[in-house]
């Protein structure tokens, strides 16, 4: 069988370079991915799935940072202008771009099997010289403002690979199969509001996948990952008072200043002695002129943490500080959390699984059990919650030689290191679910 999967993922390649380069160059920010997802749903339908979109695989209630409707109509315009089918996208109103995908398999009784795939793009400018190959051959993103500079645009392609081959291996498969289709990985968002609905209700197993990071290069596989960092993000808006800064300064409060304390103290938060605590404050903006008293100002920030107590632990620190500078000048302000998700780890038997199917396949040349995520990624929070049910987790990374590193706007990889990511996603469901 492995040889049939291996030939039928050769037979795909041509399908998976071109449907990456579709994506990469239509790129689509977090709850904005109606392009995208329209195609995922169109095709996912053509091949015989049970579809769950829109309001049924996403709590409404549980979404952070969703844009302005107008904004999002915006972008349901420019999908439907960019081929989007008008249908899809009508399911997904107000930003409900998440999907699964089930399969029923003809064995019999059995697990039910999860893959996971991320849809959105950064907010980012892609590069247009010409050493950069998505602009050099024309699949450059045309979306102003997004690129995909994380691979998602191959996560994607790979998955909808994998749904095709697995439709013709359902017979000799027992159980079911879900695919989750995850919007607003980026700024992790997205994995909350899907689980809130139940994409991971009854799951056994599961697993997701990424191109890159600890598998550094071509021929690298990371079977499992460990030290998932739990991270929050806010916006800080703070707002003070305007006064003329010659004639009547006193008048003012200024909510400039109260934001530059909080950064500089947040930035000395001690870090904790169980294990990793971050911090960062990655915009700050404030104020109207240079002769006014700063009457607002607006924080972007981030606290991670190596398990989901150490992040309480900073969020605790930060809004703390936050509180205090804000009073020193005699201002106020509110937060709102626009993501977060939970820290976690890969489960030691799949991770061995996974490593014996790697060690089958000539493509991989530098095998690893696992190895510390040392970012965040929203993919823990459904990993977690199968395996608190009695489930098994992994999250693998496939090697490739890149032109820049992740969320740079040089970001590229080799397309056919999607292919063996393929195949070990095929070959981890059938050696969990043959007959």
């Amino acid at each position: 069988m492995n040889d049939a999967i291996h030939k039928k993922v050769e037979e795909l390649a041509p399908f998976i370079s071109l449907m990456r380069r579709d994506l990469h160059k239509h790129p689509e920010a977090a709850w904005t991915e109606f392009r995208t997802a329209s195609i995922v749903a169109k095709r996912l339908t053509e091949l015989g799935y049970t579809l769950t979109m829109g309001k049924d695989a996403i709590s409404k209630e549980a979404m952070m940072g969703v844009p302005s409707p107008d904004v999002l109509k915006k972008h349901q315009e420019r999908a439907i202008e960019q081929g989007a089918d008008p249908k899809f996208v009508a399911r997904m109103d107000g930003g409900l771009t998440g999907m699964w995908a089930d399969l029923q398999c003809g064995g019999g009784p059995g697990p039910k099997f999860a893959l996971r795939f991320d849809l959105d793009s950064n907010d980012a400018v892609e590069c247009e010289l010409p050493e950069h190959k998505p602009a050099r051959e024309g699949f450059a993103s045309v979306n102003k403002g997004a690129m995909h500079a994380c691979g998602h645009d191959g996560h994607v392609a790979v998955g909808l690979a994998v749904a095709e081959i697995l439709v013709g291996m359902k017979d000799r498969l027992k159980g079911s199969i879900r695919l989750i289709f995850q919007p607003a990985e980026e700024g992790v968002r997205g994995a909350g509001p899907m689980v809130e609905a139940g994409c991971c209700k009854d799951v056994d197993l599961i697993v997701g996948a990424h191109i890159g990071f600890q598998a550094a290069k071509k021929g690298d596989i990371v079977c499992g990952a460990r030290g998932f960092l739990a991270t929050t993000k806010w916006d800080v808006r703070i707002t003070g008072k305007s006064a003329h800064a010659g004639a009547a300064p006193q008048e003012g409060r200024n909510a400039l200043l109260a934001a530059c304390a909080a950064t500089t103290n947040l930035h000395a938060i001690a870090r904790h002695g169980d294990g990793t605590t971050r911090i960062t404050v990655g915009r700050l903006e404030g104020g109207q002129g240079r002769n006014v008293i700063p009457p607002n100002a607006f924080m972007a920030l981030e606290t991670r943490g190596m398990t989901s107590d150490l992040d309480d632990y900073m969020t605790t620190e930060a809004a703390r500080i936050i509180k205090a500078a804000v009073e020193m000048w005699h201002c106020t302000h509110e937060i709102e959390v626009m993501g977060g998700t939970k820290s976690g780890a890969s489960s030691p038997e799949m991770i061995a699984k996974v490593m014996a199917l790697a060690q089958t396949m000539p493509a991989f040349t530098n095998i690893m059990d696992e190895k510390d995520f040392g970012a965040s990624e929203d993919y823990s929070h459904m990993m977690t919650v199968v395996q608190q049910r009695g489930g098994l987790g992994t999250y693998i990374q496939v090697g490739t030689n890149k032109t820049a590193g992740h969320h740079n706007d040089r970001f590229d990889f080799e397309e056919d290191d999607l292919l063996p990511m393929a195949e070990i996603l095929v070959r981890v469901v059938d050696a969990y679910l043959a007959k």
